[in-house]
């Protein structure tokens, strides 16, 4: 457990030792409240969390090996694309801003806010973490660069002219299952981290991860320090060699080993 997460434990109100078999999966929800308290997270992201628990239960709560191969794959995409970018909602911001940040600067991915329950205050909230952890640039706030994503009912359809909508690769962690569908139909690469194998948005995904977005970041940002220097024809080969069907099948089959 890094010290971070340790000095966050000491503060909780109902005391947990470090070596409570829950102690992670506390720090988790701690986190999530506290961002929730700061107007970071919606009520309705503390219950996406809660599905998405319950299925990282069944996964014995760590990266399976399919989960890993994915995260290289999705490394591979975002290092190969010429205009990357990592959409950050309110849950990811409240749990790994930081490392998110790392990710961005070691993949040269732009990072754009992205929230379906919009708000100036909370967007700007959000935003001032990712800055506070050194984040240079931070797009979708500004209304001016604001369009529409065509055939898209709900809030999702508004993104940033100069992100979302101008980027090639886009690494998502909570989506809205017809946004990704029209992305990809635009012809962009998507990346979703879900931990449910059956949702809409990990279907029709390029690359699905079904792994909790606690664990991704740390692994993506190791693999990509390794493979920043390899040739494009090596990470090619790897992307070439993937398929999101049947990784995710695989996936699958580890949460019903689960149950």
């Amino acid at each position: 457990m890094k010290i971070k997460e340790l000095d966050l434990l000491k503060k909780m109100k109902h005391k947990i030792t470090p070596t409570h078999p829950r102690a992670n999966s506390l720090v988790i929800r701690e986190k999530l409240v506290e961002g929730f308290n700061n107007g970071i997270v919606v009520p309705h992201g503390l219950i996406a969390h809660g599905r998405g628990e319950a299925f990282d239960y069944l996964l014995g709560e760590k990266t399976t090996k399919f989960a890993y191969e994915a995260e290289k794959v999705a490394v591979c995409l975002m290092l190969l694309s010429k205009k990357p970018i990592i959409s950050i909602n309110g849950n990811t911001a409240a749990l790994c801003a930081r490392d998110l940040v790392t990710l961005s600067n070691v993949t040269k991915s732009r990072i754009e806010v992205n929230l379906f329950h919009k708000s100036t205050a909370r967007s700007s909230a959000i935003a001032s973490i990712l800055k506070k952890e050194n984040a240079i640039v931070v797009l979708g706030l500004d209304n001016k660069s604001k369009t529409i994503i065509e055939n898209i009912s709900s809030n999702r359809k508004f993104v940033d002219k100069n992100g979302i909508m101008n980027s090639d690769t886009i690494f998502l962690a909570l989506e809205d299952g017809d946004r990704t569908e029209n992305l990809v139909k635009m012809g962009k690469k998507v990346i979703s981290v879900d931990l449910n194998p059956l949702s809409r948005t990990a279907i029709v995904s390029n690359v699905t991860i079904v792994d909790n977005i606690v664990r991704v970041i740390p692994n993506m940002i190791k693999i990509a320090k390794q493979l920043v220097k390899k040739d494009k024809q090596y990470l090619l080969r790897l992307v070439n060699s993937f398929n999101n069907k049947e990784n995710m099948h695989k996936s699958l089959l580890m949460i019903k080993k689960g149950i």
